[in-house]
């Protein structure tokens, strides 16, 4: 089984958000097994986005993901990567089809309500900046 991580985003938490997009991506056959709610800091934020370090807007992104609270969760299920990226939609909203997490309740191309894993490996790296093994559950 496939795992990936799943940031419901500040914008998302402060329209009370949490909940549905959970529940749209058990609705697809995912298990949730690890969550918790966080407030990331500047240093957690920069290792999460480390990849986007050399790109202009980095210092946005990581000012947003640290702004306000945040619910990280781990999936896991058939393809769940491919999954949770199909369900998102495209990254700017505005691209993003209805019926996607991201076409429905997206603001911009920043203040998009979703992250995840792009990729496995990406999935693996990122779920260890969330997560101890103790804090993932099976069942």
């Amino acid at each position: 089984m496939e795992r990936s991580l799943v940031l419901i985003k500040p914008d998302a938490m402060q329209r009370g958000l949490a909940g549905t997009i959970i529940s749209r991506l058990e609705k697809l056959g995912l298990k949730l097994v690890a969550m918790k709610m966080l407030h990331p800091d500047r240093a957690l934020a920069r290792r999460h986005y480390a990849i986007h370090k050399d790109k202009p807007f980095y210092n946005s992104l990581v000012d947003y993901i640290s702004s306000a609270p945040i619910i990280a969760c781990v999936f896991e299920g058939k393809r769940a990567v491919e999954v949770i990226r199909k369900a998102m939609g495209a990254t700017d909203p505005a691209k993003a089809k209805a019926g996607t997490i991201r076409g429905d309740f997206g603001l911009d191309i920043e203040r998009n309500t979703i992250h995840g894993s792009d990729s496995v490996a990406t999935a693996e790296e990122e779920i260890k900046l969330f997560f101890t093994e103790d804090e993932i559950f099976s069942y």
